[in-house]
């Protein structure tokens, strides 16, 4: 049977679609909207559902951290970096105790430092399963969402025998850690690190390799390599365009240059890119884990222990890289037992900051797909 498509006569001119017009609208995402990542709100400028313009709002979450941290000892400090970024505490942790460490003239044992760079992985992993797991959710594969929370159960329950928590980990004290690390932890990481193996295979399978995935993400929130500078931006977003900087590799803090890893960086700065980026840290984090397990030293787990922290006046810096960059922490001593001033340089912020520069131009389904793959906490970006 032959199938005859209506078309239209020679000459005829669709007038009402000539003169069609649109006009620009305004539109709140958040801040109680599920895509946003938590208690965000985007001002979006539309035209249909075309982004002619994105103005974040900030502060729904601000707890005035850093000028809590005036009145607090340093000691105390440490509690409230865990709930900046909460999915790297740890690694937020260890940012404070460097800088401490600085302003004391102490060092860490050997065992101390093995301890910090396993768990600071092992977090680094947790929290890129999470956000895979969420990025395929916003994106309508909730099955992605089943899958990754397997694997990160699993290093949660460590991180819970370990310190007593399962997010907001208090775990590190200047000079170490509050306490060694039980003799499980190692056969329980070298299982962990088995089923991590063999899930980053499924997740290829799973969510890479679709095509459907893929039409949601190549091409879509392009950052290039001189906006990503500009912008500050840092972590997966900052090596998704191409710009291969890692704290851990170009300015090494604790043992990481013992360590044989790679740094892995994107090429065109899409969304697709920054996705690449997060999945090939963690096969990179496990390699990290692997090294350290094979040569994971005896011996005490903290240094010298003080009834009292006083560091001597003057300012002191430390910078880490979490799960989502660069955390910088600048700390004015002024001789007593509280900072005079404890200033953060969130990851989340810088790159919250190029999400307009990422998303003119797209639609809003985009934006979610831009949001997702920034990995945004919002409580690092408010403090």
């Amino acid at each position: 049977m032959e199938i005859n498509h209506l078309q239209a006569p020679p000459g005829f001119t669709d007038t009402a679609a000539a003169e069609a017009t649109t006009e620009e609208y305004y539109l709140n995402m958040g801040p109680q909207h599920p895509g946003t990542h938590g208690v965000l709100r985007l001002v979006l400028r539309l035209d249909g559902e075309n982004v002619q313009e994105v103005v974040p709002h900030l502060g729904y979450v601000h707890r005035a951290i850093e000028k809590m941290a005036e009145n607090q000892t340093y000691l105390q400090n440490i509690h409230l970096t865990d709930r900046l970024d909460y999915l790297s505490s740890f690694m937020n942790n260890l940012g404070l105790c460097m800088a401490i460490e600085k302003g004391l003239g102490i060092g860490v044992p050997e065992r101390g430092e093995y301890i910090r760079v396993m768990l600071c992985e092992l977090q680094r992993i947790q929290s890129h399963l999470l956000w895979w797991g969420v990025l395929g959710m916003d994106m309508g594969a909730v099955t992605a969402f089943l899958y990754g929370f397997k694997e990160r159960e699993m290093i949660t329950d460590i991180f819970e025998e370990v310190c007593g928590n399962r997010l907001t980990m208090n775990f590190f004290r200047p000079g170490g850690s509050s306490a060694d690390v039980p003799d499980t932890f190692l056969p329980r990481v070298a299982t962990v690190i088995e089923r991590l193996k063999r899930a980053l295979d499924e997740y290829q399978t799973l969510l890479t390799d679709n095509i459907i995935f893929q039409e949601r993400t190549r091409g879509i929130g392009v950052l290039s390599r001189e906006k990503a500078l500009s912008y500050g931006c840092t972590g997966p977003v900052l090596r998704g365009s191409g710009v291969q900087y890692d704290g851990r590799k170009n300015n090494p803090y604790s043992i990481y240059e013992r360590f044989d890893f790679e740094v892995p960086v994107g090429q065109g700065g899409d969304s697709f890119d920054r996705y690449l980026v997060r999945m090939e840290e963690m096969a990179q984090s496990i390699k990290i884990v692997q090294q350290a397990m094979e040569t994971f030293p005896t011996g005490p787990y903290r240094s010298k222990e003080f009834s009292k922290y006083r560091i001597p006046t003057g300012s002191y810096f430390s910078q880490v890289e979490t799960a989502r960059g660069l955390l910088g922490i600048y700390m004015v001593a002024d001789g007593t037992a509280k900072p005079y001033r404890l200033k953060y340089r969130s990851p989340s912020f810088s790159n919250l900051s190029a999400i307009n520069e990422m998303a003119v131009g797209y639609k809003i389904a985009d934006l979610i797909t831009i949001i997702s793959t920034l990995d945004l906490v919002i409580p690092d970006i408010d403090r």
